[in-house]
């Protein structure tokens, strides 16, 4: 049946195919409808008879959906009355015709952030119609709508914070992504931790070496090393630690309470599995107790019962200034200095951000875990690298990026990354960062490793014969003058577009 060209303004809010009919919400009440529907509470209502195909979608500016619903199938329904009602698009319904183009930023911008995102891109894939989860397909768009360039099999490298069990106590809490979480994450594990203003992340010790990145608040940090020679101080915003392993330690949040992030050297830690030394006294006989410290068993009476609920991180009282609590050691303070003032560092800038690296060269403390501060403009490409000497694990804490990992034997995959995610990189995987948001992209790479190392596709290219990169790529000269002989780090936005 020939259909004339309608058009009309309508309300919509969530629209799908389902059984060759359309389910929409009308005024916060889902409806397979069939029939015409008479929407009350000033809802409009649009009967059309549909033909076989949707033609075009002409979407405003502010609205997604046009992504969701392009390319839709022969409707095998035949003309059938539809109620439409959400919020204002217009509709252009005919037979056989198809979704206008949209650029490719515009396309990435309706599956990133539409209210209804589609496994699409141009002429390819095709909408879900059944189960699904929504908001979790609008933070993973090259996920529902993988790259072209992606192909074969790679293991998953992201994990969110905000999917982790939140242990929660009095003082505070503590999430963690470990190998159990992430499995390809093997040689880091990290903890997101919060203590409250007093709150007490208890003296205790683990096998690992503890590497810290302060988010927010301040924090007093107390150790001691085999010696006997003790350390204290404050930390704020941007600051860092490292205790090695074996090292006892406490954690203390001060007059605004804080919250870090904790890198591990080892995949398999868990929070869970340290040494507390409040377990260590209640599993240990009251009389070797007092043998050991020189009192009588009744020092003991009122140990912590509770070890679960009660410690581990509890509340406590707010420190004075740091000179009240220094407690001066005969063996006197640690040589080396537990902390580190990342922020203090002068970054390295280029064209499209600035990266802080930080490992044993100029943190004594840290022999075992390496990081780099990367900042990223809107726009810009932390550029295509790798590393030779070990895995890369990830934190992002700000900003919105997409992260393209290269593996042997032809194989790609593309994720979506955002505050509080984690990523991954395998050993020796080619990658790329790119900021797809409208704020600078912030995030820490982490590295098993005494020292920081990558290696520049760019730069590679740029200290290789000419011609031997000619005969590999059949590059222009052109392309060739615009290799750089010192590492980009960052591209910016501008960075070939004029090409």
């Amino acid at each position: 049946m020939a259909s004339p060209l309608a058009a009309a303004n309508v309300s919509l809010l969530n629209m799908k195919l389902m059984s060759g009919c359309v389910q929409v919400s009308i005024c916060g009440r889902m409806s397979k409808l069939k029939k015409p529907v008479q929407a009350a509470l000033d809802c409009r209502i649009l009967k059309v008879p549909m033909p076989s195909t949707i033609e075009g979608i002409s979407v405003k500016k502010d609205f997604g959906i046009a992504n969701a619903l392009s390319r839709l199938e022969t409707w095998k329904s035949g003309t059938c009355e539809r109620a439409l009602a959400g919020t204002r698009l217009n509709i252009l319904l005919k037979t056989e015709v198809f979704l206008m183009a949209l650029p490719k930023s515009e396309e990435r911008k309706q599956t990133e952030f539409s209210n209804d995102p589609q496994p699409i891109r141009g002429d390819r894939g095709a909408s879900i119609l059944g189960p699904r989860n929504v908001p979790l397909e609008r933070e993973n768009p090259d996920l529902l709508a993988s790259p072209s360039t992606d192909a074969g099999t790679i293991p998953n490298l992201k994990f969110s914070f905000a999917a982790a069990r939140n242990r929660i106590t009095p003082g505070g809490w503590g999430r963690e992504v470990t190998a159990r979480e992430l499995p390809v994450a093997t040689t880091l594990a990290g903890v997101n931790m919060r203590l409250k203003p007093g709150g007490i992340r208890e003296l205790h010790w683990h096998k690992e070496a503890e590497w810290a990145y302060m988010l927010a608040g301040c924090a007093r940090i107390t150790a001691i090393d085999p010696q006997g020679r003790n350390f204290i101080d404050d930390v704020g915003v941007g600051d860092l630690w490292n205790f090695p392993a074996g090292i006892p330690h406490s954690i203390q949040g001060l007059e605004e309470g804080c919250e870090f992030l904790l890198v591990f050297d080892d995949g398999n830690f868990s929070e869970n599995e340290t040494f507390l030394i409040s377990e260590w006294f209640a599993h240990t006989r009251r009389e070797v107790l007092a043998k050991n410290f020189g009192v009588t068993k009744d020092a003991f009476a009122n140990l912590p019962k509770d070890i679960e609920q009660s410690r581990w991180i509890f509340a406590g009282k707010v420190p004075g200034p740091l000179a009240s609590d220094a407690v001066h050691s005969p063996a006197g303070s640690t040589p080396v200095t537990y902390s580190h003032h990342l922020l203090g560092q002068n970054p390295i800038k280029v064209a499209g951000g600035q990266v802080r690296i930080v490992d044993s060269s100029n943190f004594s403390a840290a022999t075992t875990i390496a990081a780099a501060l990367v900042e990223v403009e809107p726009g810009g490409v932390r550029e295509l690298h790798w590393h030779p000497n070990t895995d890369e694990w990830q934190y992002y804490i700000s900003g919105r990026g997409r992260m393209t990992v290269f593996a042997s034997g032809g194989k790609a995959r593309t994720f979506d990354y955002q505050a509080g995610d984690v990523g991954y990189v395998p050993f020796a995987m080619g990658h790329y960062i790119e900021n797809t948001g409208d704020e600078p992209l912030r995030f820490l790479e982490m590295f098993r490793s005494a020292y920081f190392a990558d290696i520049s596709l760019n730069q590679w290219m740029a200290l290789t014969p000419p011609e031997l990169v000619q005969a590999h790529l059949n590059l222009d000269q052109q392309t060739m003058a615009a290799l750089h002989k010192e590492k980009p780090i960052i591209v910016s936005s501008q960075n070939g577009v004029h090409a």
